[in-house]
């Protein structure tokens, strides 16, 4: 119950912030929850990965560059989900960034009530 109420809460933050943002773009809500689906599955899968190449990167940037491998990500789940439209690189870490704090915040909120 609390993966769906995590993915439920993720899905309604990137909606909202395409409403804020104009260079990310979902066709509607139900693109908003593929992209929750989606994110999901390439935190497991990829930014281990990713994680561990950059690694050096991240130890030198003082972990910034932790934040080019979320908007990496946000980019190869732009690239799966064809109802979703990400405008180029910048935008793609500004949305992360904002869709990072703003779930973290929320899930905090969530998991305080249980």
């Amino acid at each position: 119950m609390n993966l769906i109420i995590r993915l439920l809460i993720t899905s309604i933050v990137a909606y909202l912030l395409t409403k804020i943002l104009p260079g990310v773009h979902f066709e509607g809500f139900t693109s908003a929850i593929i992209f929750a689906i989606v994110l999901g599955v390439l935190n497991l899968i990829v930014r281990p990965i990713l994680s561990i190449l950059g690694l050096p990167l991240t130890i030198i940037t003082l972990g910034l560059f932790a934040l080019v491998i979320n908007a990496i990500i946000i980019l190869i789940a732009d690239y799966f989900i064809d109802s979703m439209v990400v405008d180029g690189f910048w935008w793609a870490l500004i949305f992360s960034i904002a869709l990072s704090i703003i779930t973290s915040l929320a899930n905090s909120f969530i998991s305080d009530e249980d």
